[in-house]
Order: C-alpha cells, then structure tokens, then sequence
C-alpha cells in the first residue's frame, strides 16, 4: 500500500509542475510567426513573442521574449512600463536587456528585424526593435542592439513618427557593406508639410552621428548640431516617397 501512496503523491506532483508552465502568446501580425514558446512563469505581467521580419537571416528558432516587469501612470495618466527582453538563437537565451518606455498605450505592438538595412540582414548581428501603436500619428520606440553570440550591446535607441506620409525616420549607412562593419552613419530623415502647399513638403535632415567600434564597445560621435538641420529641400509629397 505504501507503494501506491508513492505513485500517486508522484502523479499528483507532476500535475502541479505541469500547471506552473504558462504558454507565451505570439504577436498577431507578424508575418513569420515563430512556434509558439512555454516558458517557466516568473512575475511578469505580459510576455509578448517578438517574430523578425523574414529576411535572409531569419529562422524560426530566432525570437525574442518580451517581459512586462511593472507599469507605472503618473499624475497625467502617461503609462511608463518596464520591459525585460531576452534574446534567443536557436531556442537558446542568448542575452537580456531592461528597457524603460514611456507613454505606452495599449494595444501597442512590438516588431524586429535583423542588420542596418535590408541589404545587410543576412548574418548580420544587429537587431533592430520597435515598439509603439499600429496608426498614423503614434510615435515609436525604437533600439539598435547587436548581439555577438552572449555579449548584447545596446548600441543606439530613438523616436519615430509617422502621419499620412509626414513624419521622421532614421537612416544608417554602412559604407563598408559588410553585414558587420567596424563603423556605420545614422541620420534622422524629417519630410514636414508646406503651410501653403499641401502637395508640397521639405525633406530635412538631422543628427549626423558616426559609430565607431573601440576594444569591443561601439561609441557614437554627433558630426552636426543636436536637432538642427544640416541639409532641407523642397520636394513634392510623390517625389519624396518615390525616392525612398
């Protein structure tokens, strides 16, 4: 008797460890979806499934786990949320990073994409992520990482907005074209509307920055005033888009 008392306090223990493993679910408008992933629960409030666009260095087994540690609203309802990422290449984690985002809204959504540009994702070890709302008119919340097997760098982080065709981006430049330079360019690219012309718009440009790869850690170096522009011209809204 003592030893079917055994098999069941066994059976019954199994059941219990079975219950402590909550499915993770994965973002719903991604094009390439990874497997869905368990994970032992810890205290998150939320852990969404980051898939990267499908590119020539992407596999299914590549993802990122992203962890809601707490939020935070303060005396003007902004929502600040506290974020833990962990990084894995072929089901293995790889590396962690802890992000800070202010104002997020609900309903936002994470995206992720390997290189510098799409030319250079294959074996690159960049990681580029963006979190913020899928409309016209929300900003977003955007970081470059690279990840070199366990080492993770946060190399760069900044802000995107775009409504109706306005709005600004970030552009790199890898002049070297290797998937994983020793240095690269970045500028914030602004396309702003003609207060007399609607069809008409100036493309500016901003915050020249060099990054430059020193004893295994990148640094940045400004190369034009902070937020002024170093280049403007006149375009029409269709040749601005066309050209980009």
């Amino acid at each position: 008797m003592k030893i079917q008392y055994l098999f069941i306090l066994a059976f019954f223990i199994s059941c219990q460890k079975e219950k402590n493993i909550a499915d993770i679910p994965t973002i719903a408008n991604q094009e390439n979806k990874t497997e869905e992933v368990t994970i032992v629960k810890e205290n998150f409030l939320k852990t969404d499934t980051i898939s990267f666009y499908e590119t020539a260095g992407t596999t299914k087994n590549s993802y990122i786990l992203a962890h809601l540690l707490n939020q935070k609203i303060d005396k003007d309802s902004v929502v600040t949320g506290n974020y833990q990422l962990d990084f894995y290449r072929n089901k293995i984690k790889k590396a962690s990073s802890k992000l800070t985002i202010k104002g997020t809204t609900e309903g936002s959504e994470w995206s992720a994409s390997y290189g510098l540009s799409a030319s250079d994702a294959k074996n690159s070890s960049f990681i580029q992520i963006s979190y913020g709302y899928p409309a016209c008119g929300y900003a977003h919340d955007n970081y470059l990482y690279q990840l070199n097997n366990n080492n993770l760098e946060l190399v760069h982080e900044w802000i995107t907005m775009s409504d109706s065709g306005w709005g600004s981006s970030v552009e790199f430049t890898n002049p070297s074209r290797k998937s994983n330079p020793d240095f690269f360019y970045c500028k914030r690219v602004a396309f702003e509307p003609d207060d007399e012309n609607e069809e008409m718009g100036y493309e500016k440009h901003y915050d020249s920055i060099v990054f430059q790869l020193k004893n295994k850690l990148w640094t940045k170096k400004m190369l034009s005033v902070e937020d002024k522009p170093y280049f403007e011209k006149k375009r029409s809204f269709d040749e601005f888009h066309k050209q980009q």
